[in-house]
């Protein structure tokens, strides 16, 4: 069996090839595409944010397309219930040889069973059915009547949320959103951007992304992104840079002036991952500081929480982050 290192030409080629599928359909949106690159290639979960018709369902359309992915699609309400996301028993009949027409139960799998789940508006879904994800994200696997089933490899949640309607929504619980790796604001495209979408989609041929790669191939990225060597100085930026933000007697001052609960240790473990992913999409054997500065922001923004002052005084986690940064 060929180490993951040997992979490392091969895997730079066709993440780079993804990449220019994508961009074939999302224009103009090039760090919103590396940041969920990074991701997929790190074997994260992404939270997607942004305002109605900026791309983000097509972008994880998009993306399970060319990654070579199986994908459901959850849109999420809130009547939506848990089963609806697992699966659910159903009363049968054994019709089989040995089975004598008896009735057994059997368990019908939900859309959760797949390699990418888009969770749509996710929420909007309730607290109960958002719970339902939890031990998917973090375990890859569910539990069905005392029964633990894993889930498909790799397996991938990609889920958006829409910043601006607040009416009927459930803000997602710290432990949830700690486990997607990073919330990825989506943006407005600039003015040259948003001619070329107008002139590109109102046509009567629109661009079609290819299948650039394979699950196998995405698992072998995945291996080859823990494999990757990271300088002494790129780790300790890391940890410096997350237990600063947190508030304490040795914390900056306007950290603990403004921030009220901050990350822990698996915003650490996904920085870490992230910079060696970020360096392989951009062909690049190793991390360095500047992987750590740029991800800083998309890592550890949904992993914080500001008080009621720093909301007074128009501080956003944001400007908290990027001042962090700049110590590094």
């Amino acid at each position: 069996m060929s180490k993951p290192e040997e992979f490392f030409d091969d895997a730079v080629s066709k993440l780079q090839n993804a990449r220019s599928e994508i961009e074939k359909v999302i224009i103009g949106q090039r760090a919103v595409v590396d940041n969920t690159l990074v991701t997929l290639a790190s074997g994260g979960h992404v939270l997607l944010v942004g305002v109605p018709g900026v791309a983000k369902t097509l972008l994880v359309e998009t993306a399970a397309s060319v990654l070579g992915l199986d994908s459901n699609r959850v849109q999420c309400t809130p009547d939506l219930m848990p089963a609806d996301i697992i699966g659910s028993e159903v009363l049968d009949e054994d019709n089989s040889k040995n089975g004598g027409g008896k009735r057994v139960f059997r368990f019908i799998k939900g859309p959760v069973f797949t390699q990418m789940l888009m969770a749509d508006e996710i929420n909007r879904a309730s607290p109960r059915t958002q719970s339902a994800l939890l031990q998917a994200m973090q375990e890859r696997s569910v539990s069905v009547s005392g029964e633990n089933m894993e889930l498909p490899e790799p397996f991938h949640v990609l889920a958006t949320q829409n910043p601006i309607e607040q009416e009927g929504t459930y803000p997602l619980p710290e432990a949830q959103l700690d486990r997607f790796m990073m919330q990825i604001d989506v943006a407005y495209p600039d003015e040259a951007a948003e001619r070329e979408i107008v002139m590109a989609t109102t046509g009567t041929d629109q661009a079609k992304a290819k299948k650039a790669m394979s699950n196998k191939d995405l698992l072998k990225v995945q291996e080859l992104v823990r494999a990757m060597p990271i300088g002494e100085q790129v780790v300790d930026s890391i940890v410096k840079l997350v237990r600063s933000a947190r508030p304490d007697a040795d914390a900056p001052e306007f950290v603990n002036e403004y921030v009220s609960w901050a990350p822990g240790p698996r915003a650490s473990q996904a920085l870490m991952l992230a910079s060696r992913a970020k360096a392989l999409v951009d062909g690049r054997g190793a991390p360095s500081i500047d992987d750590v500065v740029d991800l800083a922001v998309p890592v550890l923004q949904h992993r914080m929480a500001l008080n009621f002052k720093a909301h007074g005084e128009g501080v956003s986690k944001t400007n908290i982050i990027q001042k962090l940064s700049e110590t590094l």
